[in-house]
């Protein structure tokens, strides 16, 4: 069983709900987004999925494992999680930071399978030439690279990821969804929350529309991402044009 199930889900802090009634399919081999408006939950879904908070209501399977139940060790080889503030000590260098995301599979004794693993994803983020730097001396968006290069070290089934984007430039966003691709077209999965609808209409097999807490609609990009659709979800009007076969949102105007 492959996928990840989401059912009956709920999460609240204190008496404020956050989540209400999720029940979802997310598609194994697939970028998934997930869209919506500030405060829609999408950022809380992607933890409870992560299980960086605990399950108040409702149940998670991932590939036939059920998040409760599953030991930490075993999960940590089924899924790699990347939040949007990832604080690392400053005396730590880049090389050292990717090196965390080997920790599954050597618990910090890394041979040279995972020597190699950390090597080949400072390349794929093009950080090779700035590997023995420490990380007070990168740029924000160097720094950013390097959370995902240790991510994608993991190699794990399944990647989440909240939010990557900030912090990056054109042709670095532009760089991170090829890489999303390829790791899809390898056999791996991937659930990204996206508040640009322009990277997710261009490369995204599935989207999910989320408002105050609660799913609004799942499907294609061609499904979900419409001028009628987006401008009820956004409370304002919102046009799609459509580029090389993809929606095109035209939110600027």
């Amino acid at each position: 069983m492959t996928g990840i199930t989401i059912t009956g889900l709920a999460h609240a802090i204190g008496a404020a709900p956050i989540l209400s009634d999720i029940s979802l399919d997310l598609p194994a081999g697939r970028i998934t987004a997930l869209i919506g408006p500030n405060g829609a939950g999408k950022s809380t879904l992607l933890r409870l999925i992560a299980r960086l908070e605990p399950l108040q209501k409702g149940r998670i399977i991932i590939n036939g494992l059920d998040l409760v139940q599953t030991p930490s060790a075993r999960l940590a080889l089924e899924m790699a999680f990347l939040g949007q503030h990832m604080a690392s000590g400053t005396r730590l260098r880049l090389r050292e930071l990717v090196a965390f995301g080997r920790w599954p599979h050597c618990k910090g004794r890394p041979g040279p399978a995972d020597q190699a693993a950390i090597t080949q994803a400072l390349a794929d983020f093009d950080l090779a030439a700035l590997e023995h730097r420490f990380l007070d001396e990168l740029s924000g968006g160097q720094a950013q690279r390097g959370h995902l290069a240790m991510t994608f070290a993991q190699q794990t089934p399944w990647v989440l990821l909240d939010e990557p984007l900030n912090n990056l430039d054109i042709a670095h966003a532009r760089g991170l969804m090829a890489h999303l691709a390829r790791a899809r077209d390898a056999g791996r999965s991937v659930v990204v929350v996206l508040h640009d609808l322009n990277h997710a209409a261009a490369w995204a097999d599935h989207v999910v529309a989320m408002k105050a807490g609660r799913v609004i609609a799942a499907g294609s990009p061609a499904q979900v991402i419409t001028g009628p659709a987006l401008s009820a979800l956004y409370e304002t009007d919102v046009q799609v044009a459509h580029h090389a076969g993809r929606p095109l949102v035209l939110h600027h105007l």
